[in-house]
């Protein structure tokens, strides 16, 4: 099995899911959980179903996994890190963290470029959107994504990361919010209970949260222009990770 992360295209995520479902599962999971509709929850001024979902990591970074995540109950998504050093170009090895007790990290931060991680997150929205719908799971705005970013101001001020927050605050006129929109609108005779109309209705606002992660050792007063800049510049909700420096 290859250690490197290869994301899947849409329509064939799609089919997949689908096919799968057909024998009682989706992605391995054959236990859905359903959300109580007289039960919700609210932060940031959007609907939430669940309190719970995965944190920054491996697991939130290919669409696949955000979607098995959905399926299994999860309603809150922090999306994997992104940084201005992505990729292989990340002069890092793996694992980048090192425990040597019960785990063993075995990904490095921004293991996709910074672009195809967008590619995830806007498909894994179209399909847990999908899901919610299809099979009963929910409502279609009943989950959140969060985004997560890094690890100092100059970076995420920088053009390639300005453009990923932008694009993912209203992502409309990206490639890949138009290209999954279009294959499902192409492909709505797949589905028994999504309609053109709720594909139509579709929010192209991924998030307004954002989560700042930074590195052990970043100052203090860093951390605070960051989230000063991500709170009155970017106009985004903000959660601040505490590391050992605060």
């Amino acid at each position: 099995m290859s250690d490197i992360m290869t994301p899947i295209p849409f329509g064939k995520m799609m089919n997949w899911i689908l096919e799968e479902h057909k024998k009682g599962a989706i992605f391995g999971i054959r236990r859905p959980f359903v959300a109580d509709q007289s039960k919700k929850y609210e932060i940031f001024g959007r609907t939430l179903e669940t309190p719970f979902g995965p944190a920054a990591g491996p697991h939130t970074q290919l669409t696949q996994n955000i979607a098995a995540a959905y399926y299994a109950g999860s309603r809150f998504f922090e999306l994997k890190t992104v940084q201005i050093i992505d990729g292989e170009d990340l002069p890092v090895s793996k694992p980048c963290i090192k425990a040597d007790d019960e785990c063993y990290n075995c990904e490095w931060s921004t293991e996709l470029y910074v672009p195809q991680a967008q590619e995830e997150y806007i498909k894994a929205w179209f399909l847990l959107s999908v899901m919610a719908k299809e099979y009963g799971l929910g409502a279609m705005d009943g989950f959140q994504f969060n985004m997560s970013v890094g690890y100092d101001l100059e970076g995420i001020k920088s053009p390639k990361i300005d453009l990923f927050i932008e694009s993912m605050k209203d992502a409309k006129d990206t490639e890949t919010y138009k290209n999954c929109r279009e294959y499902l609108l192409e492909n709505v005779s797949m589905f028994k209970h999504v309609t053109k109309e709720d594909i139509e209705g579709f929010s192209s606002n991924i998030f307004n949260s954002v989560t700042l992660s930074t590195l052990h050792g970043c100052p203090p007063q860093e951390i605070e222009r960051i989230a000063t800049y991500l709170i009155e510049v970017k106009g985004l909700h903000t959660f601040i990770k505490c590391n050992p420096t605060l």
